[in-house]
């Protein structure tokens, strides 16, 4: 049964995991790198992540800056940037790519909003699902008589305990992006 609980809680902590890696990509209309994470740039044949092939840092709070080690892969930062979902013009000047990140307009920001919204539904449904699946493993240990029915129903009380702590968790991380994305 203990390790039923404990496939649950990690499984549970990887999916706030996930949601808060989510978020930090994210355009807040600050510089941020984390903005760069999923975009790939073809090196030679294989997607690869721009931080690996470049030097990012903030120069100030609406620019950042990309450096590649190796200059001739500077056009190919450029198109990825260009093919992603960012929505910022690079800048190229031929050593350097600098992303000026606009200010964000009130609808811009309703529209982040609610995809954060939708992110947290998501998780809080693998939260469920996970739950789910924790609970019918302990109806299946009852069935095989390794836990009495006692034991499943403090087993199940437990497990949706655990659920409301993480669906919890979920919110206040959800609300905290929230209140980031409105005051900027």
């Amino acid at each position: 049964m203990e390790t039923v609980f404990n496939y649950a809680e990690e499984k549970m902590s990887k999916t706030i995991i996930a949601l808060k890696t989510e978020f930090a990509s994210i355009r807040a209309g600050r510089a941020n790198a984390a903005v760069l994470d999923r975009i790939r740039v073809d090196y030679y044949g294989t997607p690869t992540p721009i931080n690996q092939l470049a030097a990012i840092s903030v120069a100030e709070a609406r620019i950042l800056c990309i450096q590649p080690w190796d200059v001739s892969v500077l056009h190919g930062i450029e198109k990825a940037i260009q093919a992603s979902d960012l929505g910022i013009n690079p800048q190229n000047d031929g050593r350097v790519i600098r992303l000026n990140f606009p200010p964000l307009t009130e609808e811009k920001r309703r529209e982040i909003v609610k995809s954060i919204h939708a992110l947290g539904e998501e998780s809080k449904v693998a939260i469920r699902s996970i739950r789910r699946d924790c609970i019918e493993r302990l109806k299946k240990m009852e069935k095989a008589s390794d836990i009495t029915e006692d034991d499943l129903k403090d087993a199940e009380k437990e497990m949706q305990n655990k659920t409301d702590k993480y669906i919890k968790e979920i919110d206040g991380v959800c609300a905290d992006k929230e209140k980031e994305i409105m005051e900027i």
